[in-house]
């Protein structure tokens, strides 16, 4: 398929800028795929469709505060560092982007914090917006992410434009995020609520964890118009043995299993043996899905309403059909769901 395939009019108003009062109470939207049917629910009746040893694989990588402010030597211009990834703890060395790229080169120097107590020197140019800096503070290891937690901010999608708010640090994260790694939320994942998840345990659902640790490159812009010549960006991917054995089981037994948003769904279709069951993993994918694609794990879906064009709306459309998830934006977008991070839920079974 092409590019362009995945064009669609969404109007702007259609981005949420703000989450749903409750996390369970967003939208939902049902796919059927067998009785190509849609129906419009609150996301908490999602329990309506599971039983009792389904598995729900969830991805429990946790957002950390990447955004940082700093001021540049001499001409003290204000300098937006995006913290990709910790390419070396011990020189604590950094991959990152910096905004207005133009201002920083080799050798500047950026200050954080009102005391300038941590300090950054740019060492390597990577891309046109990216550097790699060397963090310089008084202190050990702990302290500096200590430091880095109490100068970042939650890095909400730069669709955003209001500032980042004190709710957004507690909702830009799933209830059951716990290994630190991610620059962007899975957001499908936001949705669960404590009572939701508990309802879903009661009624015998089981949970699967995995990580995906979520790069910006997730939401880089696909630029090619032939989907074969489009790469991701790689990402950090970790399944343990007792996930892996309780999703095999649920294949076994031909339970629904569903991935809780892309991030869930790569991480698993990363990790396939030859026989079509699922292995161990520990290291990272670069695995990009769009139609035609055969799943081998997940046989149900949940995930939130994507851009045009966006790699996430390819996977969907992977998963969904073409032409049934073509037909589900066009009702979405008639019926004014919420769009992308904020916005509301897609549930393909």
């Amino acid at each position: 398929m092409k590019l362009s395939h995945f064009g669609f009019e969404l109007p702007e108003e259609l981005l949420a800028e703000y989450p749903s009062e409750n996390r369970d109470e967003s939208r939902l939207m049902v796919l059927n795929r067998k009785e190509q049917t849609i129906e419009h629910k609150m996301f908490k009746d999602i329990i309506d469709y599971f039983d009792e040893e389904d598995v729900m694989i969830l991805n429990d990588t946790k957002v950390f505060p990447a955004r940082l402010f700093g001021n540049k030597e001499k001409t003290g211009a204000r300098i937006e560092v995006f913290l990709l990834r910790e390419l070396n703890e011990e020189q604590r060395l950094w991959d990152v982007l910096v905004d207005p790229a133009r201002k920083i080169r080799i050798g500047n120097k950026l200050y954080f914090g009102e005391d300038e107590s941590l300090v950054a020197e740019v060492i390597d140019n990577t891309t046109s917006r990216g550097r790699t800096l060397r963090f310089l503070y008084d202190g050990s290891y702990e302290e500096f992410r200590k430091k880095l937690h109490e100068l970042g901010e939650t890095p909400l999608p730069k669709y955003i434009k209001r500032d980042v708010e004190p709710q957004d640090e507690e909702r830009y994260q799933t209830i059951f995020a716990k290994t630190e790694g991610a620059v962007a939320a899975p957001t499908a994942g936001l949705h669960f609520s404590k009572h939701l998840l508990k309802r879903l345990e009661i009624k015998g659902v089981d949970f699967a964890e995995v990580t995906l640790h979520v790069g910006l490159g997730t939401f880089n812009p696909v630029e090619v118009e032939d989907l074969s010549k489009h790469k991701m960006d790689s990402e950090e991917v970790f399944i343990g043995p007792e996930t892996v054995e309780r999703i095999n089981r649920a294949l076994k037994e031909r339970k629904r299993i569903c991935a809780v948003g892309t991030t869930a769904m790569r991480a698993v279709e990363s990790a396939v043996s030859s026989s079509a069951t699922l292995n161990e993993i520990n290291g990272w994918t670069n695995k990009f899905i769009f139609p035609p694609y055969e799943f081998s794990i997940a046989n149900c879906m949940i995930t939130n309403f994507h851009t045009p064009k966006s790699t996430l709306l390819m996977m969907a459309s992977a998963f969904g059909g073409y032409d049934f998830v073509k037909k589900a934006y066009e009702e979405a977008v008639k019926e004014k769901y919420n769009f992308y991070s904020y916005g509301d839920a897609m549930l393909i079974i």
